[in-house]
């Protein structure tokens, strides 16, 4: 039985047109606007994820827990393979100061949080807020004038957003409203992000994938190891948006990607004292670095 009609037929299913939904967003920034309001009652994540690196030193794969907290702070423990599964590596960013333990190569780094630094354990050059906001499931939003932005829908069935910045800097964002918002004004519905890409002078800067979007648990508030000891708050107001459990980031220029599957995910938990910043361990060589050679 010959089955190219049957494969062909599926062909034609799978890239049918998706009409627009009923009330269309009327500008990019109105977009912007209600991709923010989808999840704003997510001030940040804790989870852990399985993550797999691919770069100039081969493949990686491990178990990463992490904190992701608006704007721009950062904890991430990379663990060891089973059976040790302890960390190997501890990064931390209150957005300004960056640490990293580095257990493998027995060193301490400090300086700013800038993406050379936060690349050290992500492999991915990219700012601090750009990473939280991509693992909370955002698009970055390139500073732009209303006047410099276009917004069309794509038959196949998602919003593609454009927006010019300064420098020849330029950025893609496409969007989609979740399925039971389709027939509500286009100021209530929710919106998925699907892919984000970043350019200057034409060079793509980071390019992200994000895709199976789940309402995400809210957290509870921490126990007091200690009794007697305070319990500790969560870090925001009851939410429950989604997250996309998958989450691809590539730096195409520097041959550079990481990949995040998320397998548990809380909203807003709660943050202990210290939670972004880490002291150097005993007998650990401090390194001071920049986006330079190491000293």
């Amino acid at each position: 039985m010959n089955r190219f009609p049957l494969a062909a037929l599926a062909l034609l299913v799978a890239c049918k047109n998706v009409p627009a939904p009923r009330s269309p967003f009327p500008n990019a920034d109105a977009a912007l606007l209600r991709m923010r309001q989808s999840a704003s009652c997510g001030l940040g994540l804790q989870g852990e994820a399985k993550i797999d690196h691919f770069g100039q030193e081969g493949r990686i794969r491990g178990t990463l827990l992490f904190f992701a907290v608006r704007p721009a702070r950062l904890r991430m423990d990379l663990l060891a393979p089973p059976p040790l599964q302890g960390p190997v590596a501890t990064l931390t960013s209150d957005g300004v100061r960056f640490a990293f333990a580095d257990l493998r190569q027995h060193r301490f780094f400090v300086g700013p949080a800038a993406p050379c630094n936060i690349a050290r354990l992500t492999t991915v050059p990219i700012a601090g807020h750009v990473l939280v906001g991509l693992l909370r499931g955002q698009a970055p939003v390139l500073r732009h004038e209303p006047s410099r932005t276009r917004i069309a829908w794509n038959s196949s069935g998602f919003y593609e957003l454009t927006l010019e910045g300064a420098h020849e800097s330029s950025e893609r964002i496409r969007l989609v409203p979740h399925d039971a918002d389709r027939d509500r004004p286009w100021s209530e519905q929710r919106v998925r992000v699907l892919d984000v890409e970043v350019r200057q002078q034409g060079i793509v800067l980071y390019h992200a994938e994000l895709d199976e979007h789940a309402a995400a648990p809210m957290a509870s508030p921490a126990l007091p190891e200690i009794p007697g000891d305070p319990t500790i708050a969560v870090s925001g107001p009851h939410c429950t948006a989604e997250v996309p459990r998958t989450i691809h980031v590539e730096v195409p220029g520097k041959s550079e990607d990481i990949r995040f599957r998320y397998v548990k995910l809380e909203w807003n938990p709660p943050l202990a004292e210290g939670t972004f910043t880490q002291d150097r361990p005993q007998g650990m060589p401090l390194v001071r670095v920049g986006c330079e050679e190491p000293h």
